[in-house]
């Protein structure tokens, strides 16, 4: 399987990340990726950018270099509420919004406090993606939450870098992954790439999938055609200011 699309990447505007924008730029390419998303970490992660950093993006091309650019951000649960650190009309903006929690961000508490952001968060309109939501122990309702990410059309983030030997969300992250098997949830596989070298290196991710027979028509990045369906409906919801 061919992945065309790469949607959680990072640059060097938050310090732990190691490449530049344009590095990034050619290693999607390199990789004969389709598509590329900037989805830099919001403002209440410790090192991320100001938030000028994110509404200032569109200086980037929509086109460079044979790549075809999303411009998004990475927004933090910040409480459970589901509030997040980037303003609604600044997500209004965008055009590729993952949402995730992170521990910097987000206090872990208990299964009905992360199951009630989550839920929240799916009723949000300006959010595409859920980010990595086996990672860092945020427990949840999984039937609850991942058929309300379907009812309103998220699509559920199924992340390479959280399937390296020594990751500990293996066994949960397979079981949201047969979760979205079963109901017929819509994920996109990523990299959430902090360096250039691993853009577009999809292969943990597919391997965890394929052991589990998931099917490719639910994988949006596997077929350019879909996803550009799903990148036209996105743009025609962007409002710029």
């Amino acid at each position: 399987m061919k992945l065309i699309a790469d949607t959680h990447i990072h640059s060097m505007a938050c310090s732990h990340a190691y490449s530049t924008v344009m590095e990034n730029i050619e290693a999607a390419r390199q990789k004969g990726l389709h598509y590329m998303a900037m989805t830099e970490h919001a403002p209440t992660m410790p090192d991320a950018p100001h938030i000028w950093h994110v509404q200032s993006q569109w200086d980037v091309p929509s086109f460079w270099n044979g790549v075809n650019i999303l411009h998004g951000v990475e927004a933090n649960v910040i409480d459970e509420n589901g509030s997040l650190d980037v303003s609604e009309k600044i997500l209004a903006s965008l055009e590729w919004v993952i949402t995730s929690m992170h521990r910097q961000c987000l206090p872990v508490t208990t299964r009905e406090n992360h199951t009630n952001a989550w839920l929240k968060i799916a009723q949000n309109p300006n959010v595409d993606v859920i980010g990595h939501c086996a990672k860092s122990g945020y427990d949840f309702d999984e039937e609850v939450v991942l058929k309300a990410f379907k009812e309103y059309g998220k699509l559920v983030e199924i992340n390479n870098s959280c399937f390296t030997p020594d990751s500990t969300c293996i066994p949960r992250y397979m079981e949201i992954a047969r979760c979205c098997k079963r109901w017929e949830i819509p994920v996109v596989v990523n990299t959430d790439s902090h360096f250039a070298g691993n853009i577009g290196v999809f292969d943990l991710a597919l391997k965890a999938l394929k052991e589990i027979d998931f099917p490719e028509k639910l994988i949006v990045n596997a077929d350019l055609g879909r996803f550009e369906e799903i990148v036209a409906q996105k743009r025609a919801g962007v409002r710029r200011f």
